[in-house]
């Protein structure tokens, strides 16, 4: 569940993004690509335990959304699923944005000149030549994104509560504080069994 959330947030933060860098970026292109891949230069752990810290409950983001009532005096945000989901949804980005980016890159602005030559609306440009276009890279990025996000179990350790369960923790803790390893093996197996037929689909 975290999982497809997750994805489906990377997925609709990171296209209206690299649409912009693909079609706006000019000179800049380069260099804004570099600010997605950036965070791949520190390692996953320390990004996610940087997340801790952002979403601790006397972080800034808490005190902000406690000021202006969002969340009550009590409230937290650090182990909830919102955590969780935020920590995956960080992590994987530019698993999503890179793919995407590629199939609008490669897209001919011509095609969509032609499109509007025929008077279409930037919309239903976008959405009758831009969008199916960039499907392949769509494709693409939601399963580079949901399929190491379906195994992960780092952030639902460290930034979620024992209620916060991936199928990750799970088999983790049957490999490693169960000890049940058939039980894990099978867990395992039926993940990637399931990832593989979406794949083939």
């Amino acid at each position: 569940e975290y999982a497809a959330i997750a994805t489906t947030l990377a997925l609709l933060f990171s296209y209206p993004l690299v649409y912009w860098i693909a079609f706006r970026g000019g000179r800049w292109k380069n260099l804004l690509l570099l600010f997605i891949v950036a965070p791949f230069f520190v390692t996953y752990l320390i990004r996610t335990l940087a997340w801790e810290t952002i979403l601790a409950d006397q972080g800034p983001v808490v005190r902000v959304l406690r000021d202006i009532g969002i969340l009550g005096a009590d409230g937290r945000l650090l182990q909830t699923g919102f955590a969780v989901v935020a920590g995956i949804t960080y992590n994987f980005l530019p698993f999503m944005a890179l793919p995407i980016y590629v199939s609008l890159e490669q897209i001919d602005e011509r095609l969509i000149e032609a499109a509007q030559d025929l008077y279409a609306s930037k919309w239903r440009a976008f959405v009758r030549v831009t969008l199916p276009l960039s499907l392949p890279g769509v494709v693409a990025g939601t399963l580079l994104t949901f399929i190491p996000a379906a195994g992960d179990f780092i952030n639902a350790q460290l930034l979620g509560s024992p209620k916060n369960h991936m199928i990750g923790n799970v088999i983790q803790s049957k490999f490693l504080e169960l000890t049940d390893y058939p039980s894990a093996a099978a867990m395992s197996f039926v993940l990637m069994a399931a990832i593989l037929l979406l794949v083939a689909l």
